[in-house]
């Protein structure tokens, strides 16, 4: 006889099962929508780092360069400080989307980092600026493995490639916004208020939005299930289920019979077959991932700076490379499905050694845009890949607790990494910065090519055997 627990589980894979075939309808991808349109507010608050640096030391707050190796007072300090909070949110708390809900944290996380934003744009010396900056993280960081693991809970299992590239492209479209806004605030004071404090307010109007969202995406029904909150969840299954009948204007094929689970998950569990060679997998990943991502993302205007560009003239040909930061997921798109999501890491990772290489050897303003477009298309095709990688490789009762702890060391490895490549501009030049970034992402291939498991088209609770 099963148990009332066992029974549970097997009905939160038998949930699973009938969000599987469910068709691409308006319905599901309108969730999809609203759910990247959250994530652009947390991509606007986590990528203006680097774009208002110039800013932050034109108003005397920052130092043009970081004094010694771990320097306070330079750039390298404050991508620190959001990085360290990043840390913190994805280690200690990403495991509060498993206990409180997908949607709860969601509406939290948006608002805890908004505010902590908001308070830091009033900040006039280099302590206050770092603290809400690392407070501002802990929220992002939140926020980041939140929508991962939503995103892969309410997503038919054939179409979470494309929907994890239309969310990151929507997500990345707040590169270019920033990079604008930069591009034309920073050098300025309208109204007597530096112009770096209006890029940072104008992201504030996440808060806005944030209840609207939340009343059109409802709480993930496989995460309803395994709380044995079965009766809503049937409710939220049974309405997607009718809605997908009634736009396809077909019947519905019946669901697979689903795979039973006998327990709920455990850190320990993360440790354990199959689960623990993934974990090693993706926590090598992060650690070495982020030295290229970021490592170009927050510090392009001061490398165009250090290739000899001006100040105004290197925020204007940054917001030219930032225009092509939703293009490299929009793109893919179409391939999401059809390449195994392994190989277009492997394939990514490749074309941001190449690309950064490239450009560290550009002095010429076409050389550098066009150099620096295509590693930045290359950063975010691995950004959306990996994003829905590492959200397919767990189970349902350990999802948002395992991609948190892993992604966790993508946030420590940036506040380390942001000092050494500080240390690296200052010494060898942006042809050894992009040295440095061309290791880390032989170190990616190798991680993800020698020991990733093939994950498209299969079910959640099939790769997670």
């Amino acid at each position: 006889m099963k148990t009332a627990h066992s029974a549970e589980i097997t009905a939160t894979n038998w949930i699973g099962a009938r969000l599987d075939r469910l068709p691409a309808t308006g319905t599901v991808w309108t969730r999809v929508m609203l759910l990247s349109l959250g994530g652009f507010f947390e991509f606007y608050d986590l990528f203006f780092t680097g774009y208002i640096g110039p800013g932050l030391v034109r108003s005397g707050i920052l130092t043009p360069a970081t004094q010694g190796l771990f320097g306070t007072t330079g750039i390298a300090s404050f991508v620190a400080a959001m990085f360290s909070g990043l840390f913190l949110g994805t280690l200690l708390f990403g495991f509060v989307a498993d206990r409180f809900g997908r949607r709860t944290i969601f509406t939290v996380s948006l608002l805890w980092y908004t505010v902590a934003t908001v308070i830091m744009a009033f900040q006039n010396h280099v302590f206050g600026l770092n603290f809400w900056r690392f407070v501002a993280g802990i929220g992002v960081g939140v926020e980041l493995v939140t929508i991962d693991t939503y995103l892969s809970e309410l997503v038919p299992k054939e179409l979470r490639g494309r929907a994890f590239a239309y969310n990151q492209t929507v997500q990345f479209a707040a590169v270019p916004v920033v990079a604008f806004l930069a591009w034309v605030l920073v050098p300025k004071s309208p109204l007597g208020l530096d112009g770096w404090r209006w890029v940072v307010l104008a992201g504030a109007a996440g808060a806005v939005l944030v209840w609207w969202i939340r009343l059109r995406v409802p709480e993930s029904p496989r995460w309803l299930a395994q709380q044995g909150r079965m009766a809503e969840a049937e409710e939220i299954v049974a309405d997607l289920e009718r809605r997908a009948a009634r736009e396809s204007g077909a019947e519905l094929p019946a669901p697979t019979q689903p795979e039973p689970e006998s327990k709920r998950g455990t850190f320990a569990e993360i440790w354990k077959p199959p689960y623990g060679r993934r974990t090693v997998m993706m926590s090598v990943f992060h650690l070495f991932q982020t030295v290229g991502f970021y490592g170009f993302s927050n510090w392009v205007p001061a490398m165009l700076i250090r290739q000899g560009i001006a100040v105004t003239a290197s925020l204007e040909y940054t917001f030219i490379i930032a225009i092509a930061a939703p293009l490299g997921p929009l793109a893919a798109a179409a391939l999401a499905d059809k390449i195994e999501r392994k190989w277009q890491i492997v394939f990514a990772a490749a074309g941001v050694a190449a690309f950064g290489l490239m450009f560290g050897q550009m002095k010429a303003a076409l050389g550098l845009i066009l150099s620096g477009v295509l590693l930045t298309v290359s950063n975010n095709v691995l950004s959306f890949s990996c994003h829905a990688y590492q959200a397919e490789l767990y189970p349902t009762r350990i999802r948002a607790l395992a991609v948190g702890f892993v992604y966790s060391w993508s946030r420590l490895s940036v506040v380390f990494s942001a000092f050494v490549i500080a240390f690296f501009l200052d010494r060898f030049g942006v042809p050894g910065v992009f040295a440095l970034i061309a290791g880390s992402m032989a170190m990616v291939m190798l991680a993800i090519g020698i020991l990733g498991p093939k994950t498209n088209n299969l079910s959640l609770e099939t790769i997670s055997k």
